[in-house]
């Protein structure tokens, strides 16, 4: 069982419309076994989106989601800086609709308390929420969170199911600053497939927190699968990583959404 944590719909897919992009995506992931996606954020990005932005975004997912159930997961999109319009997007795709997470990028460093309401707010509908996290050596987009940023938030947050994406670019400070909040897991998807990482991971946080994801099309699956086939770990240990941990966490949205087989 492979799911993956991590897709978007960005211009390598065939297809003019979100459904159609999608499509492509499902039939490239399944060569290589993978049975779901999760996907967000809509055909034309926008790091700092305004309302108007955020809603067209997500009406691209919602068409995934509805053409594809089952298959194809949304998280919705949010921006902290319109916190009125994020808890309205929250209520218009989550309680209401069928995404079933949160993502979040580089509008808003998480630490900051503006992200506290929705934090809250996903803990409540029993969702978990995926924040882009990155340390770059060349010095971070205004707005861009760190491994340590998403510390901040867990400890304030002990109830929420938080995901770190890309384990933090550089994984070997993301893991060692997550190690000690049981509530962040951390997603393998979105940077090069160095050895060890994966090793890494399960070794100081174990592996019921760490979730295969691909970031493809951005990344191919091949690579970003790789992490985890190729890395030195148990059978059992993969089978977590590549499906186990994520149907574990969005089982019970899933199961309230009749999302299930």
């Amino acid at each position: 069982m492979i799911w993956d944590l991590h897709t978007h719909l960005t211009r390598q897919l065939r297809g003019n419309t979100p459904a159609e992009k999608a499509a492509h995506l499902i039939e490239v992931g399944a060569r290589h076994g993978i049975e779901r996606f999760c996907c967000y954020m809509g055909m034309e990005w926008s790091r700092d989106p305004d309302p108007e932005n955020l809603r067209k975004q997500n009406d691209d997912i919602l068409e995934v989601a509805e053409a594809h159930p089952g298959q194809m997961f949304g998280f919705v999109y949010l921006n902290p800086k319109y916190l009125e319009a994020s808890l309205d997007e929250m209520k218009r795709c989550l309680r209401d609709g069928p995404m079933v997470g949160v993502k979040l990028w580089v509008a808003e460093r998480c630490s900051e308390p503006s992200l506290d309401p929705i934090v809250a707010y996903a803990t409540e509908l029993g969702v978990p929420v995926l924040q882009h996290t990155w340390n770059k050596t060349t010095g971070n987009l205004p707005g861009e969170s760190t491994a340590d940023d998403l510390a901040r938030l867990a400890a304030r947050h002990p109830d929420a199911k938080l995901i770190c994406a890309h384990s933090g670019g550089n994984w070997e400070l993301a893991i060692p600053a997550v190690r000690d909040f049981p509530n962040i897991s951390i997603g393998l998807g979105g940077f090069d497939p160095t050895a060890g990482v994966t090793e890494m991971a399960v070794r100081e946080i174990g592996a019921e927190r760490v979730l295969f994801g691909s970031d493809a099309p951005g990344r191919s699956f091949a690579s970003q699968i790789a992490k985890v086939t190729g890395a030195d770990i148990s059978a059992s240990q993969r089978d977590l990583i590549l499906g186990e941990n994520l149907a574990r966490i969005l089982d019970p949205v899933l199961i309230s959404k009749g999302l299930t087989e």
